[in-house]
């Protein structure tokens, strides 16, 4: 494993001495990637049936974690004794897409289908800033099987990162998450209609009701485990998965209340909701952006609530 993933040389001494940050590689074996998925599988099913997050928390990071996280936090408040209506959750038919690349983190796109979300295929991008991690998935989105790039690959069949700083596409990867927040706030040109963009868009706006109103307040996430990642398609363009915060604001008007939320809202929720309910989000986003000019599609996002606040 370590000899695939890194280029080694001697010293005088005759020492090895890595140099995989220098290198261009696989960022993983095919068998290693498999062996990821189902190690987070496991880790998943058994989070999940106990609802207990520090059964996953070793192979969730970025935004899947906060937002995994939070949902077993609240699943665990309501239901001490685990999750009565727990599935294990299976996948088949998984494919692997694993770019070359220099330094870390190293990082694969697995796409499968699964046994819980209909037809829709789970894509997850695992993650790891050393040898001596285990792959952590940062993203995890449901894309329409169609909906699934081809990727460029080279005759091995490695496929190709592009940097986050690429100017060569309608949008810099590294600025699509504040891009994003831009357009949620004030519209504009950059991404495609549809059910995440202009589609949630007017969804906002009827939130705001009699007696209640809704605002919204979106922030980028580009750091650390949150950093876009973005692989090459087979036209030029890239697929991005890229992470964004909101906070939503619920204010009820004098004399009324906000309406009780759900338990699992309850359960994240600090203070005593009286007039106001402001809810803080983490969601992850997978896009094309196309090679040149044009506009970002998302293919799909994820997003979960991670914590709460009353007045």
């Amino acid at each position: 494993m370590a000899v695939s993933l890194t280029a080694l040389s001697m010293t005088a001494s005759g020492c090895v001495v890595v140099h995989g940050e220098r290198e261009v590689l696989p960022a993983t074996t095919r068998a290693e990637a498999a062996k990821a998925l189902k190690q987070f599988t496991d880790a998943y099913n058994k989070a999940d049936k106990a609802y207990d997050g520090s059964l996953d928390a070793d192979y969730t990071t970025g935004a899947l974690a906060d937002i995994d996280s939070a949902r077993l936090k609240a699943g665990h408040a309501n239901s001490p004794g685990g999750n009565s209506g727990h599935t294990d959750l299976e996948f088949d038919d998984a494919k692997f897409t694993i770019p070359k690349k220099a330094g870390w983190p190293r990082w694969f796109v697995a796409d499968a289908h699964g046994n819980i979300g209909g037809t829709e295929r789970w894509v997850l991008v695992f993650t790891r800033n050393s040898l001596s991690e285990p792959f952590q998935v940062a993203y995890l989105t449901l894309v329409a099987p169609d909906a699934v790039p081809k990727f460029k690959t080279d005759k091995a069949g490695w496929a190709e990162a592009v940097p986050a700083n690429s100017a060569q596409l309608a949008v810099v990867p590294g600025d699509l998450s504040l891009k994003y927040v831009d357009y949620l706030k004030s519209g504009g040109t950059d991404f495609a209609d549809g059910a995440h963009t202009s589609g949630w868009r007017a969804d906002r706006k009827k939130s705001t009701k009699p007696g209640l109103a809704t605002q919204y307040i979106d922030e980028p996430l580009t750091n650390g485990d949150y950093a876009p990642l973005a692989l090459r398609t087979a036209d030029g363009g890239a697929m991005v998965f890229f992470t964004t915060r909101y906070y939503a604001k619920q204010t009820a008007a004098a004399g009324t209340a906000v309406p009780t939320p759900n338990k699992d809202v309850q359960a994240l929720t600090k203070g005593e909701i009286k007039q106001s309910l402001t809810m803080q989000f983490v969601s992850n986003q997978v896009a094309l952006d196309p090679a040149g000019t044009g506009k970002v599609s998302i293919l799909g996002r994820i997003q979960g609530m991670t914590s709460a606040e009353g007045s």
